[in-house]
Formats: structure tokens, sequence, C-alpha cells
């Protein structure tokens, strides 16, 4: 997992539709093997690079999480 500033404005970024209209969301986009991550609010700010391994096991945890809270 890498932090990078975010340059590239060719990338297909997107967010779940379930996101509300607060602006407190995060976007991601696939740049090769890359899963990159960015918040919605700051996208010109610094992006997060996951393999996907990782990103596949944060979802994995975040879906666990939220079935607790169910």
């Amino acid at each position: 997992m890498a932090v990078q500033p975010n340059g590239d404005s060719t990338l297909n970024w997107r967010k779940s539709r379930a996101s509300g209209q607060s602006g407190e969301c995060v976007e991601v986009a696939q740049s090769g093997p890359s899963v990159l991550v960015r918040d919605s609010a700051n996208p010109s700010g610094a992006v997060l690079v996951l393999t996907r391994a990782q990103w596949l096991g944060l979802l994995r945890h975040i879906q666990n999480l939220a079935g607790e809270h169910l």
C-alpha cells in the first residue's frame, strides 16, 4: 500500500451509487493492476494505491463490520 499525489486526470473515478449527497465518500479507479482510492471531497489530494488483493481484503473487512452493526 502506498500514497501518491493525484496527478492522472485520465482515470475513470467512480463512487458507490449508495453514497449520499453529503460528500463524505471515497472514489475508486483502476490503474493497471492497482486499485486507487481517494477522498471525493478532495479529488486533487493524495491517492491510496492498493493491490487487488488488498482492495478485496478491505472490502471484505468493511462488509464484515457492516454485518456486525445490522
